[in-house]
């Protein structure tokens, strides 16, 4: 399934207008959520075809809200792709074991980031 819809979640405003960009740039549809309850929310009513998951935000933190997203049954097929500055080992093996996909530390290398997004789709 080709990637065109992709999902940002970041409580950073500078974050995500730094990812919105360069996807924007390369031809995808960028929607944006501040929390880990609005990436729920927007998972669901939007149906991206990819999250970007940040880990560190108030309230429901990204590992959180991806464990919710990987096992609902509406939304368990939208693959995650978690971007955090939480770069220990065991913090990736947590964001793994929620159901991520990939996980990146920040700051994520744009080109990485969008060599994987190709490879998906």
């Amino acid at each position: 399934m080709p990637i065109r819809k992709i999902l940002v979640v970041d409580d950073s405003p500078v974050e995500r207008l730094a990812l919105q960009e360069v996807l924007s740039r390369n031809g995808y549809q960028v929607l944006t959520a501040e929390s880990g309850e609005q990436a729920i929310e927007r998972s669901r009513s939007e149906r991206p075809d990819l999250i970007l998951m940040d880990v560190v935000m108030p309230g429901m933190n990204g590992y959180q809200a991806t464990r919710t997203i990987s096992r609902d049954e509406g939304t368990r097929d939208i693959p995650i792709i978690m971007c955090t500055s939480k770069g220990q080992e065991t913090d990736k093996i947590w964001g793994m074991r929620q159901g991520a996909l990939a996980y990146l530390v920040k700051p994520v290398d744009h080109d990485e980031l969008l060599a994987r997004i190709r490879a998906m789709g």
